[in-house]
């Protein structure tokens, strides 16, 4: 049995809001935060506070509605970010402040016109000033994944020392490969002086379609917890998925990792999120995509009528669905079909099998799937003994 916890972030409702066009209502946000606190989400990333009067009273807003869950509030490293983001969740149960700043050289140098001395300072300041409104404090180095392990030590270093909690180290342009950022955090845990005092944190970019598989190998060197969003939501290319990283660890018991998530909410989690921010899942999606337990190819779905396992890793149960689809088109075999037709109420012999398959393919040719429908109706036209009544 795993023993060693990694803490779930959920920033859906701050960096999976960032998507253009997904811009969410007060209630949207309280009515998926709640589902979020329903899912046992260790963390909810609630917003950014002193962006927009709007996203301040979101905050406010899920810190009353949430009990369970850390609120999370995200503030760059000046003073009146950090004070109005403290101001935001006043009313928080298990109040986060998340401070931060840059520290890769092109942030350092052209974004933020400093030094990298003058950056430490100013991230010990803001994890001091963060420290005199709650205890719970998180620092982020923006664009750790593209700062040297020497310099972002240094940073950590020091942050940790003025009291931060949680120490997080974003992938943020998803520029990183899994190896060097496995060892990125492998760096940090064997040269940061008081490590052992935060837990550490991956927040990475899909930008390169690796945002998940880096998310698992800064678990495998040490972070404690993921920051992540539903249906891998975000900036740009978005951010690591939930689903994903929740059974990753699931399926892959040799890791000894493991995490609170109610995976039978998944699904449903997923389609709440979508609904509300107008964003179609792709189908192709793992975990939670419309395709992610359909099978159309006639060798696959052999197997699965057979034994599920044989091609499915996952029981979609699981993960909230309802059962494997075996889908019609021509590229289903004679397997496929005798049982789509048990389905609906008919068993055909070897013989009507042979007579209707033939039928069939023809039929899938030109509809590119058959649906429930159109195969009882093949059924009846070339079969006599099959009325409208069968279905």
């Amino acid at each position: 049995m795993a023993t060693d916890k990694v803490y779930i972030f959920d920033t859906t409702l701050r960096d999976g809001e960032q998507v253009p066009g997904c811009k969410l209502g007060t209630e949207e946000k309280v009515a998926i935060a709640k589902q979020l606190e329903q899912l046992n989400v260790d963390v909810i990333e609630a917003g950014f506070p002193i962006s927009s009067p709007g996203d301040f009273k979101s905050v406010v807003e899920i810190s009353k509605a949430i009990t369970n869950s850390i609120i999370c509030g995200l503030s760059r490293a000046i003073e009146n970010d950090i004070k109005v983001a403290a101001d935001a969740l006043t009313l928080a149960k298990r109040p986060r402040i998340h401070t931060g700043i840059g520290t890769s050289d092109l942030h350092i140098y052209s974004k933020l016109n400093s030094t990298p001395e003058k950056i430490i300072e100013r991230a010990v300041a803001a994890v001091k000033y963060a420290k005199t409104f709650v205890e719970d404090v998180e620092f982020y180095a923006e664009d750790a994944g593209r700062t040297s392990n020497e310099y972002l030590a240094k940073v950590i270093e020091a942050a940790i020392k003025a009291g931060a909690t949680v120490v997080n180290i974003p992938d943020t342009t998803g520029y990183c490969l899994p190896q060097e950022y496995g060892e990125k955090i492998k760096f940090l845990k064997e040269n940061v002086k008081g490590i052992h005092n935060a837990i550490i944190s991956t927040h990475c970019h899909n930008d390169l379609g690796l945002a998940t598989a880096n998310s698992i190998a800064g678990i495998q060197n040490g972070a404690r917890q993921i920051e992540c969003t539903i249906n891998g939501i975000g900036e740009r290319a978005g951010n690591t998925s939930l689903e994903e990283v929740v059974m990753i660890m699931r399926q892959h018991s040799h890791l000894n990792l493991y995490n609170n998530i109610n995976t039978k909410m998944l699904n449903p989690m997923s389609q709440l999120v979508s609904d509300k921010m107008g964003v179609v899942v792709q189908p192709n999606k793992a975990i939670v995509g419309a395709n992610a337990f359909a099978h159309s190819s006639g060798i696959h779905q052999d197997g699965v009528i057979k034994k599920r396992e044989v091609y499915e890793i996952m029981d979609p149960k699981d993960v909230g669905v309802e059962q494997s689809l075996i889908v019609l088109t021509a590229r289903s075999g004679r397997a496929a079909l005798a049982y789509k037709a048990k389905q609906i109420g008919i068993e055909l012999t070897k013989l009507e099998l042979d007579l209707v398959y033939k039928k069939f393919l023809t039929l899938a040719d030109k509809l590119k799937e058959v649906n429930e429908e159109a195969l009882h109706q093949l059924c009846k036209t070339h079969l006599k003994r099959v009325t409208a009544a069968s279905i």
